[in-house]
């Protein structure tokens, strides 16, 4: 039998209301102690709560949701108290000192609504996800996973290859009758459609940008404006600008939305090939090493000395002595403004192309790899090939869908992943 667990759900104190949760055998029994007699299911009620001792802790609501249908799928009481830190500590101390309970721990409600059933896996991630976003994007598509839409879709394609091992079945258990022993053309038909679905879902993009935004390096030679362009994108301080070359030694990041739209934008030394400055020079690998990872570059230096694909930049329009490009991507003044209205909206606008839409799913590393496991599977299927290997390829592809939603997962993957969790989720 599982302990029966409490921790505040609610915010930090102090606040409005503190939200005190307990899960689990034990949570009637602690409630009624608490609150004298338990209150309808599913109805709150309005109760003083008291010690051992019959001292007054609090005026509260209670409730009772009973089992399994609630969000953990164990008897669960909630306690709306007044949200001051000696209210939430004096109920806290009284539960902790009660037989059979104890604190929870992080992301352990969350866990018992997956052992029960009540959230599927990829449903718990969506969960984790929404907990963290930032933006609205994020939370659409978290809402999106929570809400089922890739599990639904996932038990679909392992109800597809049910389907295909059953005709692999029939086909077995009547080979050795005459003209019993191909497959019939609804299973080529079959298996194409699902690795061509599989595919599509794959060629998505993907939660990484979503969650960590998307990825802008400004990079260029130094004292060419970097600094003063980043400081307006993030629209803070946040690097230092001088005359002098070389005042940014090291790559500097900040993440800010845009739009809606997550940025993460990267401020980068100033790249050349002469410098003896050993801090200088680790700063430049830095710089290099972000280019490589990045979105998409502004590059504000020489006309096609930038990475491809860059967008090339010129900067500081408001003085006359600057170098000027012939063609730019956008000519802009980061100290005045001047053209910088523009460049958000064509960074919203790229950034925009390259993430998930809105309320669409986005596939995280791990659903990426077990799908494209899947897809590798059903890849080797040939409908005239050895009927055995065929099964056990469709078997495969299976079990990588189990992994995915949890119908089969390690204790190792569920603690890395339900750690994500606060205390009280």
């Amino acid at each position: 039998m599982m302990d029966t667990i409490f921790a505040l759900s609610s915010g930090s104190a102090p606040a409005g209301i503190g939200v005190i949760r307990i899960s689990g055998p034990g949570a009637a029994d602690a409630l009624q102690r608490l609150a004298g007699k338990l209150p309808p299911p599913r109805r709150a009620v309005a109760r003083y709560l008291k010690d051992s001792d019959g001292g007054v802790l609090d005026h509260a609501l209670v409730l009772f949701l009973p089992g399994p249908h609630n969000a953990t799928g164990e008897d669960t009481a909630e306690l709306h108290l007044h949200g001051g830190r000696a209210v939430i500590a004096a109920v806290e101390g009284v539960l902790a000192g009660m037989d059979g309970l104890r604190r929870a721990e992080p992301g352990e409600f969350t866990r018992r609504a997956f052992i029960n059933g009540r959230l599927d896996l990829a449903e718990s991630e969506g969960l984790a996800d929404l907990l963290e976003a930032e933006t609205e994007l994020q939370r659409r598509s978290a809402m999106a996973l929570l809400g089922g839409g890739l599990s639904r879709v996932v038990e679909e394609w392992r109800g597809q290859v049910l389907t295909l091992s059953a005709q692999i079945e029939a086909v077995l258990d009547f080979s050795d009758e005459e003209d019993s022993a191909d497959l019939p053309p609804s299973f080529a038909e079959g298996l194409g459609a699902l690795q061509s679905v599989i595919g599509e879902w794959l060629a998505r993009p993907r939660a990484r940008a979503l969650k960590e935004g998307f990825r802008v390096v400004l990079a260029g030679p130094p004292n060419s404006g970097k600094s003063t362009l980043f400081n307006a994108l993030v629209e803070d301080e946040a690097a230092i600008t001088a005359p002098t070359a070389g005042t940014t030694r090291d790559v500097l990041q900040r993440t800010c939305a845009i739009a809606g739209i997550p940025f993460t934008f990267l401020d980068t030394a100033g790249l050349h090939e002469v410098s003896t400055d050993p801090i200088e020079l680790i700063g430049i690998e830095r710089a290099r090493a972000a280019l490589g990872k990045a979105d998409l570059v502004l590059w504000l230096g020489d006309e096609g000395q930038g990475p491809p694909d860059a967008w090339e930049i010129e900067t500081k329009i408001d003085l006359g002595n600057r170098n000027r490009t012939s063609s730019p991507e956008m000519r802009i003044s980061a100290a005045t403004g001047e053209g910088m209205d523009e460049l958000r909206r064509r960074l919203i606008a790229h950034a925009a192309a390259a993430l998930p839409n809105p309320g669409q799913v986005a596939l995280s590393d791990r659903q990426h790899t077990l799908l494209a496991e899947a897809l590798a599977s059903l890849s080797e299927i040939s409908p005239a090939g050895d009927l055995l290997l065929i099964g056990e390829s469709l078997r495969s592809a299976r079990s990588a869908f189990d992994r995915l939603i949890g119908r089969s997962a390690t204790e190792d993957m569920l603690n890395t992943l339900f750690s994500r969790f606060c205390i009280g989720k």
